[in-house]
């Protein structure tokens, strides 16, 4: 799994108990699927569809840094399917994991349309191939 994206816990994001706030994790969580599912994707349209259960075990307090993973685990006709694990990097626990996101890919119509991938696409891999190679 790859972490690409890092937050530092700042006081704006504690909740009254002086950890981190749920409301504010899952929403750089969905920021960060629908990121990562527009990349693998390629289309700026994508909803998020689904959340399965989220497993909060442990937290994180002000100061400290955490670190986003996403992954994805499964390709369909019009929906991607990512796995999450957010880890705090200063006391190298998992604070949460997400077995599945479910994005839709959709078309210019608004409706879900098929997006033809099969396979995990790294950034690296389109610079290789070049320009013309994501249409």
């Amino acid at each position: 799994m790859n972490f690409h994206t890092r937050k530092w816990i700042k006081p704006e994001d504690l909740n009254p108990n002086g950890t981190l706030f749920g409301g504010s994790l899952l929403k750089w969580i969905d920021e960060e699927a629908a990121i990562y599912a527009v990349i693998q994707l390629a289309n700026s349209r994508v909803v998020t569809k689904y959340m399965s259960s989220i497993n909060f075990v442990s937290s994180a307090r002000q100061g400290d840094i955490i670190e986003l993973g996403i992954t994805a685990t499964r390709f369909g006709k019009t929906s991607l399917t990512l796995h999450c694990v957010v880890r705090n990097k200063i006391t190298h626990k998992n604070i949460l994991t997400i077995d599945e996101i479910v994005f839709v890919n959709m078309g210019d119509d608004g409706r879900p349309a098929p997006h033809g991938k099969t396979k995990i696409t790294y950034l690296r891999d389109r610079e290789l191939e070049g320009p013309d190679s994501a249409t």
